[in-house]
């Protein structure tokens, strides 16, 4: 690390501090030419590997934008939306990669969200892996009732309704 005084690439790490959710690392630095401080930060940077090729840094916004739209009419609020996304991100940085496929972000939303609201999970999924038939829903329907998630029943019964109206 350069001392921004000096110019002199030698120096020593004095304290560090994280912060942001532990994304951000601060350093306080002493030159051992000048003895001067200085502070300096790293951030880690989670890229996405969209299909085209591209890469592009995370966004816990595009994961909130995404998913509120198949949370339109639900009782979801913003903060479990901010929850989601954070469980999301954090899901996605415990595999220690620093590039992650776009089909992998919404493999990760996917348990989260189900355990959200289960109406919800059911519109992204539909969506997210292609749904093109009555059969597609209606095996993603008897998953749920299979696999009962930490939500209620009567979260349950509502999916179970809504199942039924896309299918009449």
């Amino acid at each position: 690390m350069l001392c921004p005084f000096c110019r002199s690439d030698d120096s020593r790490v004095v304290d560090s501090r994280s912060g942001q959710d532990g994304t951000l690392i601060r350093r306080r630095r002493e030159c051992t030419a000048c003895n001067r401080r200085f502070t300096t930060s790293e951030t880690s940077v989670l890229m996405i590997i969209k299909r085209s090729g591209a890469t592009e840094p995370f966004s816990r916004e595009k994961v909130i934008s995404g998913v509120s739209k198949a949370c339109q009419g639900r009782p979801v609020n913003d903060d479990d939306l901010a929850l989601l996304a954070q469980r999301v991100e954090e899901a996605l940085r415990s595999d220690g990669q620093a590039e992650v496929e776009a089909q992998e972000v919404g493999m990760a939303i996917l348990a989260p969200l189900r355990e959200l609201d289960q109406i919800a999970y059911l519109r992204f999924a539909s969506v997210y892996r292609s749904f093109s038939t009555l059969e597609d829903f209606e095996g993603e329907i008897a998953l749920l009732r299979a696999a009962p998630s930490a939500t209620s029943s009567s979260q349950s019964s509502q999916a179970v309704s809504a199942a039924k109206t896309l299918v009449n």
